[in-house]
Protein backbone atom coordinates (compact mmCIF):
# COMPACT_ATOMS: atom_id res chain seq x y z
CA UNK A 1 0.00 0.00 0.00
CA UNK A 2 2.92 2.52 0.92
CA UNK A 3 3.86 1.94 -2.72
CA UNK A 4 1.20 4.07 -4.15
CA UNK A 5 2.15 7.17 -1.43
CA UNK A 6 3.33 9.87 -3.37
CA UNK A 7 4.90 12.51 -0.40
CA UNK A 8 7.11 15.09 -2.66
CA UNK A 9 7.87 15.53 -5.95
CA UNK A 10 10.86 16.39 -7.40
CA UNK A 11 10.09 17.23 -11.24
CA UNK A 12 13.29 19.12 -13.12
CA UNK A 13 12.39 21.53 -15.74
CA UNK A 14 10.86 24.19 -13.85
CA UNK A 15 10.57 26.04 -10.32
CA UNK A 16 8.81 24.31 -7.67
CA UNK A 17 6.23 26.04 -5.11
CA UNK A 18 5.08 23.81 -2.02
CA UNK A 19 2.00 24.10 0.05
CA UNK A 20 0.47 22.01 2.66
CA UNK A 21 -0.47 19.64 -0.14
CA UNK A 22 0.48 20.30 -3.50
CA UNK A 23 3.52 20.94 -5.29
CA UNK A 24 2.62 23.88 -7.84
CA UNK A 25 5.56 24.16 -10.90
CA UNK A 26 5.54 27.03 -12.69
CA UNK A 27 5.32 27.03 -16.39
CA UNK A 28 5.06 30.76 -17.02
CA UNK A 29 1.39 31.84 -18.45
CA UNK A 30 0.69 28.24 -16.99
CA UNK A 31 0.75 26.23 -13.69
CA UNK A 32 1.04 22.05 -13.20
CA UNK A 33 -0.41 21.63 -10.04
CA UNK A 34 0.35 18.31 -8.45
CA UNK A 35 -2.05 17.06 -5.70
CA UNK A 36 0.63 14.27 -3.45
CA UNK A 37 -0.34 11.83 -0.76
CA UNK A 38 0.62 14.41 1.94
CA UNK A 39 -2.71 15.17 4.87
CA UNK A 40 -2.36 17.84 7.09
CA UNK A 41 -4.51 18.72 10.26
CA UNK A 42 -4.46 21.62 12.50
CA UNK A 43 -2.06 23.37 9.90
CA UNK A 44 0.29 20.94 10.41
CA UNK A 45 1.47 17.91 7.85
CA UNK A 46 1.48 14.23 9.17
CA UNK A 47 4.99 11.93 8.60
CA UNK A 48 2.94 10.28 6.25
CA UNK A 49 -0.09 10.37 3.51
CA UNK A 50 -2.96 8.28 2.42
CA UNK A 51 -2.36 6.19 -0.59
CA UNK A 52 -4.56 7.66 -3.95
CA UNK A 53 -5.42 10.72 -1.91
CA UNK A 54 -4.03 12.99 -5.05
CA UNK A 55 -5.86 11.24 -7.16
CA UNK A 56 -8.93 11.38 -5.59
CA UNK A 57 -8.97 15.19 -4.77
CA UNK A 58 -7.76 15.90 -8.42
CA UNK A 59 -10.85 13.86 -9.73
CA UNK A 60 -13.29 15.23 -7.63
CA UNK A 61 -12.40 19.02 -8.20
CA UNK A 62 -12.35 18.03 -11.67
CA UNK A 63 -16.04 16.49 -11.29
CA UNK A 64 -16.84 19.89 -9.46
CA UNK A 65 -15.32 22.18 -12.02
CA UNK A 66 -17.13 20.36 -14.88
CA UNK A 67 -20.43 20.04 -13.16
CA UNK A 68 -21.23 23.47 -11.50
CA UNK A 69 -22.55 26.21 -13.65
CA UNK A 70 -21.14 28.60 -10.72
CA UNK A 71 -17.62 27.57 -11.24
CA UNK A 72 -17.15 29.09 -14.24
CA UNK A 73 -15.02 30.89 -15.33
CA UNK A 74 -11.74 28.99 -13.53
CA UNK A 75 -8.37 28.13 -13.97
CA UNK A 76 -8.72 24.29 -14.37
CA UNK A 77 -7.49 23.79 -18.44
CA UNK A 78 -7.43 19.66 -18.17
CA UNK A 79 -6.49 17.02 -15.58
CA UNK A 80 -3.25 15.54 -16.97
CA UNK A 81 -3.29 11.99 -17.99
CA UNK A 82 -2.26 11.72 -21.37
CA UNK A 83 0.46 13.63 -23.44
CA UNK A 84 -0.59 17.34 -24.40
CA UNK A 85 -0.60 19.09 -27.49
CA UNK A 86 1.81 21.59 -27.62
CA UNK A 87 -0.18 24.11 -30.02
CA UNK A 88 -3.02 23.78 -27.45
CA UNK A 89 -1.06 24.61 -24.77
CA UNK A 90 2.75 25.74 -25.83
CA UNK A 91 5.92 23.89 -25.97
CA UNK A 92 6.95 23.89 -22.42
CA UNK A 93 4.21 22.80 -21.07
CA UNK A 94 3.79 20.11 -23.32
CA UNK A 95 7.45 18.63 -22.96
CA UNK A 96 6.96 19.24 -19.34
CA UNK A 97 4.23 16.88 -19.17
CA UNK A 98 5.35 14.41 -21.75
CA UNK A 99 8.45 14.35 -19.61
CA UNK A 100 7.01 14.09 -16.29
CA UNK A 101 3.81 12.15 -17.14
CA UNK A 102 4.11 9.21 -14.87
CA UNK A 103 4.39 11.07 -11.92
CA UNK A 104 1.59 13.49 -12.80
CA UNK A 105 -1.44 11.06 -14.53
CA UNK A 106 -4.10 11.52 -12.95
CA UNK A 107 -3.14 14.08 -9.69
CA UNK A 108 -2.42 16.99 -11.68
CA UNK A 109 -4.18 20.34 -12.80
CA UNK A 110 -2.83 21.96 -16.03
CA UNK A 111 -3.76 25.71 -15.08
CA UNK A 112 -3.83 29.01 -16.39
CA UNK A 113 -2.15 31.49 -14.06
CA UNK A 114 -3.68 34.17 -11.98
CA UNK A 115 -3.32 36.04 -9.05
CA UNK A 116 -4.25 34.82 -5.92
CA UNK A 117 -6.68 36.79 -4.32
CA UNK A 118 -5.00 36.24 -0.56
CA UNK A 119 -8.38 35.47 1.29
CA UNK A 120 -10.22 31.59 1.88
CA UNK A 121 -13.49 32.01 1.04
CA UNK A 122 -15.17 29.62 3.78
CA UNK A 123 -19.14 29.24 3.45
CA UNK A 124 -20.64 27.34 6.62
CA UNK A 125 -24.65 25.76 6.22
CA UNK A 126 -23.68 24.20 9.48
CA UNK A 127 -22.36 24.90 13.08
CA UNK A 128 -18.97 22.94 13.35
CA UNK A 129 -15.31 23.00 14.01
CA UNK A 130 -14.02 26.27 14.42
CA UNK A 131 -17.14 27.61 14.02
CA UNK A 132 -18.75 26.10 16.99
CA UNK A 133 -16.41 26.93 18.97
CA UNK A 134 -16.67 30.93 18.66
CA UNK A 135 -19.94 30.89 18.88
CA UNK A 136 -20.03 29.36 22.36
CA UNK A 137 -18.00 32.20 23.28
CA UNK A 138 -19.86 35.02 21.30
CA UNK A 139 -22.64 34.15 19.69
CA UNK A 140 -21.11 35.08 16.80
CA UNK A 141 -18.76 33.08 13.55
CA UNK A 142 -16.30 35.81 12.22
CA UNK A 143 -18.29 38.51 12.87
CA UNK A 144 -21.64 37.04 11.97
CA UNK A 145 -24.42 36.94 14.62
CA UNK A 146 -26.36 34.18 14.91
CA UNK A 147 -29.70 32.96 16.84
CA UNK A 148 -28.71 31.88 20.57
CA UNK A 149 -29.47 28.49 21.76
CA UNK A 150 -27.90 26.41 18.63
CA UNK A 151 -26.28 23.46 19.61
CA UNK A 152 -22.85 21.44 17.75
CA UNK A 153 -23.61 20.99 14.01
CA UNK A 154 -27.02 22.31 14.05
CA UNK A 155 -28.22 23.76 10.74
CA UNK A 156 -27.80 27.46 10.10
CA UNK A 157 -31.06 29.82 9.22
CA UNK A 158 -29.02 30.44 5.93
CA UNK A 159 -25.44 29.68 5.07
CA UNK A 160 -23.06 32.13 6.22
CA UNK A 161 -19.53 33.43 4.46
CA UNK A 162 -16.69 33.38 7.10
CA UNK A 163 -13.54 34.09 5.52
CA UNK A 164 -9.84 33.50 7.12
CA UNK A 165 -6.44 34.47 6.05
CA UNK A 166 -4.23 32.20 3.52
CA UNK A 167 -1.53 30.62 5.01
CA UNK A 168 1.57 28.24 3.17
CA UNK A 169 2.83 27.54 6.70
CA UNK A 170 1.32 27.86 10.17
CA UNK A 171 -2.20 28.30 11.34
CA UNK A 172 -4.93 30.03 8.98
CA UNK A 173 -7.09 32.86 10.98
CA UNK A 174 -10.71 33.57 10.65
CA UNK A 175 -11.40 37.26 10.34
CA UNK A 176 -14.65 39.45 9.74
CA UNK A 177 -16.11 40.60 6.36
CA UNK A 178 -14.43 44.00 7.11
CA UNK A 179 -11.39 42.53 7.70
CA UNK A 180 -11.38 41.10 4.28
CA UNK A 181 -12.41 43.98 2.94
CA UNK A 182 -9.66 45.96 4.10
CA UNK A 183 -7.05 43.06 2.82
CA UNK A 184 -8.54 42.64 -1.17
CA UNK A 185 -10.71 45.30 -1.58
CA UNK A 186 -14.69 45.81 -1.10
CA UNK A 187 -15.61 45.41 -4.60
CA UNK A 188 -13.63 42.01 -4.89
CA UNK A 189 -14.91 40.57 -1.01
CA UNK A 190 -18.77 41.34 -2.19
CA UNK A 191 -18.44 39.51 -5.37
CA UNK A 192 -16.30 36.31 -3.98
CA UNK A 193 -19.09 36.43 -0.87
CA UNK A 194 -21.58 35.98 -3.50
CA UNK A 195 -20.57 33.70 -5.52
CA UNK A 196 -19.13 31.70 -2.94
CA UNK A 197 -22.39 31.39 -1.45
CA UNK A 198 -24.02 30.48 -4.70
CA UNK A 199 -21.15 27.79 -5.23
CA UNK A 200 -22.05 26.46 -1.91
CA UNK A 201 -25.70 26.69 -2.17
CA UNK A 202 -25.62 24.61 -5.45
CA UNK A 203 -23.13 21.89 -4.71
CA UNK A 204 -24.93 21.25 -1.17
CA UNK A 205 -28.21 21.15 -3.08
CA UNK A 206 -26.55 18.61 -5.24
CA UNK A 207 -24.75 16.23 -2.55
CA UNK A 208 -28.03 15.69 -0.09
CA UNK A 209 -29.81 13.59 -2.07
CA UNK A 210 -26.76 11.27 -3.38
CA UNK A 211 -26.14 10.71 0.61
CA UNK A 212 -23.54 13.34 1.38
CA UNK A 213 -24.06 16.57 3.37
CA UNK A 214 -21.74 19.56 3.27
CA UNK A 215 -21.60 21.24 6.31
CA UNK A 216 -19.12 23.95 4.85
CA UNK A 217 -16.60 24.12 2.67
CA UNK A 218 -13.45 26.86 1.11
CA UNK A 219 -13.18 28.19 -2.21
CA UNK A 220 -9.98 30.13 -3.16
CA UNK A 221 -10.03 32.20 -6.09
CA UNK A 222 -7.57 34.45 -8.62
CA UNK A 223 -7.84 37.19 -10.83
CA UNK A 224 -7.00 37.08 -14.52
CA UNK A 225 -7.23 40.11 -16.28
CA UNK A 226 -10.59 41.69 -15.55
CA UNK A 227 -12.07 38.08 -14.30
CA UNK A 228 -12.14 36.40 -10.61
CA UNK A 229 -11.24 32.96 -11.28
CA UNK A 230 -12.20 29.56 -9.16
CA UNK A 231 -8.57 28.11 -8.60
CA UNK A 232 -7.21 25.26 -6.83
CA UNK A 233 -9.11 22.38 -5.08
CA UNK A 234 -12.86 22.43 -5.14
CA UNK A 235 -15.27 20.96 -2.32
CA UNK A 236 -13.24 17.79 -1.44
CA UNK A 237 -12.61 16.12 1.45
CA UNK A 238 -9.48 18.19 2.09
CA UNK A 239 -11.11 21.43 1.65
CA UNK A 240 -15.22 20.48 3.15
CA UNK A 241 -16.66 18.88 6.09
CA UNK A 242 -18.49 15.79 4.51
CA UNK A 243 -21.51 14.07 6.49
CA UNK A 244 -23.48 11.14 5.83
CA UNK A 245 -26.86 12.26 4.97
CA UNK A 246 -28.68 8.99 6.37
CA UNK A 247 -26.40 9.69 10.00
CA UNK A 248 -26.95 13.06 10.43
CA UNK A 249 -28.30 14.21 13.71
CA UNK A 250 -27.79 17.64 15.30
CA UNK A 251 -26.49 17.86 18.72
CA UNK A 252 -23.50 15.71 18.74
CA UNK A 253 -20.74 14.87 16.83
CA UNK A 254 -20.95 13.49 12.56
CA UNK A 255 -19.48 10.73 10.89
CA UNK A 256 -17.81 11.95 8.11
CA UNK A 257 -15.84 11.76 4.91
CA UNK A 258 -13.63 13.84 5.31
CA UNK A 259 -10.07 13.73 7.10
CA UNK A 260 -12.14 13.81 11.07
CA UNK A 261 -11.01 10.68 11.57
CA UNK A 262 -7.22 11.89 11.28
CA UNK A 263 -8.34 14.62 13.09
CA UNK A 264 -10.10 12.86 16.51
CA UNK A 265 -6.94 10.44 16.35
CA UNK A 266 -4.78 13.37 17.03
CA UNK A 267 -7.33 15.16 19.46
CA UNK A 268 -6.39 11.41 21.59
CA UNK A 269 -2.64 12.21 21.29
CA UNK A 270 -3.28 15.99 22.97
CA UNK A 271 -4.57 14.94 25.81
CA UNK A 272 -2.26 12.50 26.01
CA UNK A 273 0.42 14.48 26.15
CA UNK A 274 2.09 12.96 22.91
CA UNK A 275 1.78 15.66 20.41
CA UNK A 276 0.87 19.47 20.57
CA UNK A 277 -0.07 20.59 17.26
CA UNK A 278 2.79 21.79 16.06
CA UNK A 279 5.67 20.29 13.51
CA UNK A 280 6.29 17.36 12.72
CA UNK A 281 3.50 15.72 12.57
CA UNK A 282 3.48 12.32 13.69
CA UNK A 283 3.36 9.08 11.63
CA UNK A 284 -0.36 7.84 11.44
CA UNK A 285 -1.12 4.27 12.19
CA UNK A 286 -1.95 2.02 9.35
CA UNK A 287 -5.71 1.44 10.53
CA UNK A 288 -6.42 5.15 10.90
CA UNK A 289 -4.64 5.54 6.91
CA UNK A 290 -6.55 2.55 5.76
CA UNK A 291 -10.05 4.33 6.94
CA UNK A 292 -9.99 7.74 6.08
CA UNK A 293 -8.84 6.66 2.47
CA UNK A 294 -11.82 4.58 2.89
CA UNK A 295 -13.62 7.59 3.59
CA UNK A 296 -12.56 9.43 0.80
CA UNK A 297 -13.17 7.07 -1.82
CA UNK A 298 -16.43 6.40 -0.59
CA UNK A 299 -17.36 10.62 -0.53
CA UNK A 300 -15.85 9.58 -4.48
CA UNK A 301 -18.58 7.31 -5.72
CA UNK A 302 -21.63 8.98 -3.65
CA UNK A 303 -20.89 12.04 -5.37
CA UNK A 304 -19.82 10.91 -8.60
CA UNK A 305 -21.92 8.01 -8.98
CA UNK A 306 -18.22 6.49 -10.07
CA UNK A 307 -16.51 3.84 -8.26
CA UNK A 308 -12.97 5.03 -7.92
CA UNK A 309 -10.21 3.20 -9.72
Amino acid sequence: MANHVVLRTDLSGAPVRRGKVRDVYDLGDHLIIVATDRISAFDVVMANGIPDKGRILTALSRFWFERLSSARPHHLMRIIDEPADAGAIGQRAAEFIRHHLATLRGRSMLCVRADVVPIECVVRGYLAGSGWKEYQETGRVCGVALPPGLQPCDKLPEPIFTPATKADEGHDENISFEQACALAGGDVMRALRERSVRLYVEAADYARPRGVMIADTKFEFGRRGGELLLIDEVLTPDSSRFWPSDKYEAGRDQESFDKQYVRNYLETLVKQGRWNKTPPGPELPTEVVQETRGRYVEAYRLLTGRDFS
